[in-house]
């Protein structure tokens, strides 16, 4: 896109790891019930292919990247931005907020797994933010959008 348009192209992706699953859904995580499946149907099949794991074998962690390419860059170089917070599954869906698998995620806090007691679908759209693999993944690229500001490397 970069190349075509002249201008900067940023991109991102992310996904959700289940240990238990041997890192599934993953790259898959938004199609993982199938083709035209909704974030319910993904849950289901997530709840269902965790069903007999036990609430201490429950780890994963939703990770995403974000892709920076400036025109002119040789090689098609891009900058990646990488973000995770690591969490468990729980039992059932909690919560109205969010999406995707966010009412089964329950995001570790400051002393380890189970540190928050609320999915992310429970929580407010701030509270999310400031743990998300999204959020710590574009906070990675802002600060390296700053220190690029004014550089003598910014006119690459």
């Amino acid at each position: 896109m970069s190349a075509r348009t002249g201008l900067p192209a940023v991109a991102d992706d992310s996904g959700l790891e289940v240990d238990a699953l041997g890192g599934a859904p993953g790259v898959f995580s938004a199609r993982w019930a199938g083709p035209g499946a909704d974030d319910r149907k993904n849950r289901e099949k997530l709840l269902s292919e965790l069903r007999s794991v036990p609430a201490g074998r429950r780890a994963a962690r939703f990770v995403c990247c974000i892709a920076l390419v400036f025109p002119g860059w040789p090689d098609g170089k891009a900058e990646t931005f990488f973000g995770r917070v690591e969490g468990t599954i729980g039992f059932e869906p909690k919560g109205a907020n969010g999406f995707g698998y966010d009412p089964v995620f329950i995001p570790d806090g400051p002393d380890g797994p189970s540190g928050h007691a609320r999915t992310f679908a429970e929580m407010t759209g701030e509270e999310k933010d400031a743990l998300s693999h999204r959020g710590r993944a574009l906070r990675s690229l802002k600060n390296y959008l700053a220190g690029r500001v004014g550089s003598p490397a910014h006119s690459r």
